[in-house]
């Protein structure tokens, strides 16, 4: 949708990028009233809460407004987002038998929704009514209030995990006492930095890859099929790698995703080639796909369990500002210098991820 955006409201790189700052805002407000709104209203309501803000979102998206008004109901979208992303993970954290695997399908399936947007979005981006395509997220967004209330029924997430035998979950002492633990955990920050990488990494791919194929390459109206391809990727490498995190250990695994993604990288800067360039960043998908959940593992297994659920809101909180600080990093220096220049921008990025998954602790938690 970014260049359609630019031509409807007839800004450039750098002002479209401002669509990442909001929600990454709006993200970050979220993951820090997160902690307080859980011990206050608990799970159950916590999550449909989200789930109205995002309903609240589209519903201003879809009528086409005003661009700043355009940018504040990214704002909105990205509180909704914080405060479900943050249960759902530690929910699933919280759930001892098979983790890793049902980790890897909780981010599967948000690829998943990765994969079939680009492909709605395409359609609507030819369209004069562009706007309309919102109504499809707000389709989603109300389903999805509405099975969170049949399915968790505004409980407590103690509660909501008793009925599936977990009954051993520390989860009933306050949050909010557990702040100034999380902030003085050194693996929180890394982990968090980490994050601020890899999902500025997979939002630039995602969102300026089209940009870059129609600017550098000339590419076509259905470039935007390429960002597809990414999602898809992304969707296939959260379970077709399942066992070779397994098989090889998570930790070693994600360096050899990493460097085999910055090759990948490299390939789609020097190899001037439409199809080559589509097929690599469909494999970089498959790549980074796995990144996410073995961070959220790895949370796991080095945090007390009483810190799972504020300290994965922040880390994801972080994690999100990524996805506004790394596009609009790149959409300024595309403004200044060009869209080529994404390729060298992302493969310092991974670079960095890299070095501070190295720094990250090796081992598990102490006991409870």
């Amino acid at each position: 949708m970014l260049p359609r955006i630019q031509k409807v409201y007839g800004v450039g790189y750098a002002v479209v990028s401002l669509i990442f700052v909001f929600a990454s805002v709006g993200f970050i407000t979220g993951a820090v009233f997160n902690v307080i709104l859980v011990e206050k209203l608990g799970f159950g309501k916590v999550m449909v809460l989200g789930s109205l803000f995002q309903v609240l979102a589209y519903c201003i998206e879809s009528s086409g407004p005003p661009f700043p008004v355009f940018i504040f109901a990214y704002f909105i979208n990205g509180i909704g987002l914080a405060l479900q992303n943050a249960n759902s993970v530690s929910y699933v954290a919280s759930i001892k038998e098979n983790a890793e695997v049902k980790m890897g399908l909780l981010m599967a399936a948000y690829g998943a929704g990765a994969l079939s947007s680009p492909l709605v979005a395409t359609q609507f981006s030819h369209l004069p009514q562009w706007n309309l395509y919102y109504l499809t997220s707000l389709g989603i967004a109300i389903t999805n209030t509405i099975a969170l209330i049949i399915v968790f029924r505004l409980k407590p997430q103690g509660e909501c995990l008793s009925e599936i035998g977990i009954v051993d979950v520390d989860i009933s002492t306050s949050e909010h006492s557990h702040l100034r633990q999380i902030f003085a955990n050194k693996d929180v920050h890394l982990l968090a930095a980490f994050l601020l990488l890899y999902v500025g990494a997979e939002v630039t791919v995602g969102g300026w890859i089209v940009t870059y194929v129609i600017g550098v390459r000339g590419g076509g109206p259905s470039s935007g099929y390429i960002s597809t391809g990414f999602f898809g990727g992304l969707t296939v490498g959260r379970l077709v790698l399942l066992r070779v995190n397994e098989k090889i250990g998570e930790r070693l695994a994600l360096f050899v995703y990493a460097v085999l993604a910055i090759i990948l990288e490299l390939i789609v800067w020097f190899v001037p080639s439409l199809v080559g360039d589509a097929v690599a960043v469909s494999v970089i998908g498959v790549l980074l796909g796995p990144m996410y959940p073995i961070v959220m593992n790895h949370t796991r297994r080095v945090l007390p369990r009483w810190l799972l659920t504020g300290a994965i809101g922040w880390i994801a909180g972080v994690g999100q500002a990524g996805s506004a600080l790394v596009p609009f990093v790149a959409g300024a220096i595309a403004q200044n210098s060009g869209i080529k220049t994404l390729q060298p921008v992302l493969i310092g990025i991974l670079g960095l991820m890299t070095a501070l998954w190295a720094l990250a602790s090796h081992g598990s938690r102490r006991p409870d």
